[in-house]
């Protein structure tokens, strides 16, 4: 079951901390448990989702691809995460066009 799902927010809500991850626990709303859900996405979650999924006890994340961003696996595997990586195709062929099309978008995502 699907309880909510987001995308990438920051430019159309001119909101800093709208990442993928961000905008689906907004989806979601108030939970009394996240302990019993899955979380998916695009990219390896950024320090800032990583915090957040820990804070929340979210046990597994699912990664469409960590080639173009690693982000913070690590971080969430030694915090207990399931963190499941597909390597998708798909996934690296549509960060790598975003990223080679929107350079400074791209920076300011991933604040560099």
């Amino acid at each position: 079951m699907v309880i909510a799902s987001g995308h990438n927010e920051r430019v159309q809500n001119a909101d800093p901390i709208a990442h993928g991850e961000m905008s689906a626990l907004r989806a979601a709303g108030r939970q009394k448990s996240y302990r019993d859900t899955t979380l998916y996405t695009t990219l390896a979650p950024c320090a800032m989702c990583a915090g957040t999924i820990v804070q929340f006890k979210i046990p597994r994340v699912v990664v469409g691809e960590a080639r173009t961003f690693d982000g913070e696996l690590e971080l969430l595997r030694t915090r207990g995460v399931e963190a499941v990586v597909l390597d998708d195709q798909r996934s690296v062929d549509m960060m790598r066009t975003f990223q080679s099309d929107n350079p400074d978008l791209w920076a300011e995502d991933i604040a560099e």
